[in-house]
């Protein structure tokens, strides 16, 4: 078995060409190497450790095909990495460390599975039916396991605790992802466009109790919508708002569903993807645009975007930077150096430290 696997530190340091910070490449780019989706809970919550996917070793593992992907829990004090499974097939975007950090749960092929940190046996908690595609994960406070599963043009979310799945809504509308809302029992969730239903390509957020009942489509902005994220707090939800007009600058708006309100935070240097730190006073994005491929912030008071380093990454949507619980950092993922690799800058010459309680 490779699971439970140490590798020694990859660090690289350089100064960036663009601002001269310190940026650290934490993985080798001789192998790819990435993070789960922005949503789920990749970091332990004194920013000690990441749970990430790579590809490392699948070479060097007989009957394992090159480029087989798996989950890796890093040390980012020490900069060693654990592998934490051998799955056939695994879903790296369902890669999830439980609320209390004991587990992580992911998909491998059709299986759910849920494995504790502290060894290499994971349990198979639910399996996708044959017939049905599934789509998105999210993890609740109380550790419930979320997605969808389509099956004959109609999609439900499914819930998973204890071991135990239960239907929480059917739609006919097809889901794309899913995210537990913080500290309140509801789920949003985002259904693809229709075209011909005059749908945003965007597609549309609706919010849902827990328990299936009220649901409700929320007011965001007409037109397309991009990357979406609650805040820590799960008082709002903020969103990149894309205009037709491709000469006109994409926003970032903040939503209020217990009110309804829908107000714009700032206009972005056409960011790809953004992301709140731990008490959402700042937000980190990468920049769509070739010929300034940087990764920054975004002050919310200030209005004000600051450059941290370039992203140079061949595509602009893998790189999606995220902060540490502590907002002392910030983790991102470019190809500028072969394969894609995580990278890190420090951020605490620009952006306060936050509590783990902030989370």
């Amino acid at each position: 078995m490779a699971a439970g696997r140490l590798s020694g530190p990859e660090w690289k340091r350089y100064a960036d060409p663009a601002t001269e910070l310190e940026v650290v490449r934490l993985t080798d780019p001789a192998f790819a190497s990435g993070m789960t989706a922005a949503h789920l809970r990749q970091f332990t919550r004194r920013s000690e450790s990441l749970l990430y996917w790579s590809e490392r070793y699948s070479r060097e593992i007989p009957g394992e095909s090159p480029g087989a992907r798996q989950a890796f829990l890093l040390d980012l004090k020490q900069g060693e990495s654990r592998q934490l499974t051998q799955a056939p097939a695994l879903d790296p975007f369902s890669l999830s460390l439980s609320p209390d950090e004991r587990s992580f749960v992911f998909f491998d092929g059709s299986s759910l599975y849920e494995s504790p940190l502290g060894n290499v046996h994971p349990r198979e908690i639910h399996v996708v039916p044959e017939t049905c595609v599934r789509a998105g994960l999210t993890i609740a406070a109380d550790g419930t396991v979320l997605f969808s599963e389509r099956e004959n043009g109609k999609s439900r979310i499914v819930s998973v605790l204890r071991q135990q799945s239960r239907r929480i809504l059917d739609t006919d509308q097809e889901i794309e992802e899913l995210m537990a809302r913080p500290r309140h029992p509801q789920i949003l969730y985002r259904t693809r466009g229709d075209a011909t239903l005059g749908d945003s390509p965007g597609g549309q957020f609706w919010l849902v109790n827990s328990d299936g009942s009220g649901k409700r489509q929320l007011k965001t902005q007409p037109g397309q919508t991009g990357d979406a994220l609650w805040i820590p707090s799960g008082r709002t939800l903020v969103y990149l708002h894309i205009p037709e007009d491709a000469k006109e600058l994409i926003t970032l708006r903040e939503h209020a569903p217990d009110d309804g309100t829908d107000k714009l935070l700032a206009k972005t240097s056409q960011f790809i993807s953004a992301s709140p730190n731990a008490d959402a006073s700042v937000f980190t994005g990468a920049s769509r645009s070739r010929a300034t491929a940087y990764v920054l912030i975004l002050l919310r008071v200030a209005r004000r975007e600051l450059t941290l380093c370039e992203h140079r990454a061949s595509d602009p949507a893998m790189v999606k930077p995220v902060f540490s619980p502590d907002s002392q950092s910030i983790l991102f993922v470019s190809d500028r150096h072969g394969r894609p690799a995580l990278y890190q800058v420090h951020v605490n010459r620009f952006v306060e430290e936050t509590s783990a309680d902030a989370q």
